[in-house]
C-alpha cells in the first residue's frame, strides 16, 4: 500500500510542481465514454499533475519559444506519467497514463476530447479550478501549467477542492478574435482553426494566439507574479 504523501513525493521527484489526487466520485458528471472507469475499469483515484510553463515565452514576438515550449512539456508531462505508472508497479499498484496532449472525436457530443479531461481532473484534485477561458487556473501558477494524470487502482486520501478562482470579468471572452467564448462551451474548431496552424511566412507549424491567457488577470498566480516583480526591480 502507497498513501497520498508517497504519492505526492514520487511525483516530485519526477519533476511535478503542482499534485492533488480526486476520488472517483468526483467524476460523476464527465460525459459517457470518457468517466476513469470507462478507460481502466477498476480506477479508484485519479492523480493529477502540472509542471510550470515558461512565462517568458508570452513576451516573444516570435510564436516559435511559445510552440516549442508547449510541444517539448507535453513529452516531458507524458514521460513523468509513464516513469510514474512504472515506479507504482513497485508496490504491486497498477496504474495507467493519460495522454497530456492527445484527442479523439466524441461524436455524441461532436467535440474533440482527451480519453479523460486532463483540466477536469486536475480540478477535481484540487489544482485549481477551470476559468472562463476554459483553461485550468491554479493558485501558484496561474494558467501557465501543463498537466498530466494517472489513473489508480488504489483507493488514496484525496484533497481539498480550491474556492472557485474566476471572477468572470469576461476579458477573455471581449478578446477573443473569432468570438470563440460567446458561448459557456469553448467553440473548438473556431478557436483551433485561428490559433494554430502552418505560418506561411516561416513555413512552420505554429501556435499564433494565446490571447485569453495573456489577458487574464489571474494568468500568473503568485509564484509567477513574484518573479516578475524580483525581474522588474532589477
Amino acid at each position: 500500500m502507497i498513501d497520498n504523501k508517497r504519492v505526492k513525493e514520487i511525483l516530485f521527484g519526477l519533476g511535478a510542481d503542482l499534485c492533488g489526487i480526486a476520488s472517483i466520485d468526483r467524476f460523476h458528471d464527465a460525459p459517457k465514454g470518457y468517466h476513469p472507469t470507462d478507460v481502466l475499469p477498476t480506477c479508484k483515484s485519479v492523480i493529477s499533475f502540472g509542471c510550470r510553463f515558461p512565462i517568458g515565452t508570452l513576451s516573444c514576438t516570435s510564436p516559435v519559444p511559445y510552440t516549442r515550449a508547449r510541444n517539448s512539456i507535453t513529452s516531458k508531462m507524458d514521460a513523468m506519467a509513464l516513469d510514474f505508472c512504472i515506479e507504482m508497479e513497485k508496490y504491486q499498484i497498477a496504474c495507467v497514463p493519460i495522454p497530456t496532449n492527445e484527442s479523439q472525436w466524441d461524436d455524441n457530443t461532436k467535440r474533440w476530447r482527451s480519453i479523460i479531461s486532463q483540466k477536469h481532473a486536475a480540478q477535481a484534485a484540487g489544482l485549481g479550478t477551470i476559468g472562463r477561458h476554459s483553461l485550468l487556473i491554479t493558485p501558484e501558477f496561474g494558467s501557465m501549467v501543463w498537466l498530466g494524470a494517472v489513473l489508480c487502482e488504489q483507493e488514496l486520501e484525496c484533497d481539498e477542492l480550491k474556492d472557485n478562482i474566476c471572477n468572470n470579468c469576461n476579458a477573455c471572452v471581449n478578446i477573443c478574435p473569432v468570438n470563440a467564448l460567446e458561448h459557456l462551451e469553448l467553440e473548438q474548431q473556431a478557436c483551433w482553426d485561428y490559433a494554430f496552424g502552418d505560418d506561411k511566412t516561416i513555413q512552420s507549424w505554429v501556435i499564433s494566439c494565446h490571447k485569453c491567457r495573456d489577458i487574464c488577470p489571474y494568468n500568473l498566480g503568485t509564484e509567477n507574479s513574484s518573479f516578475f516583480i524580483h525581474r522588474n526591480s532589477k
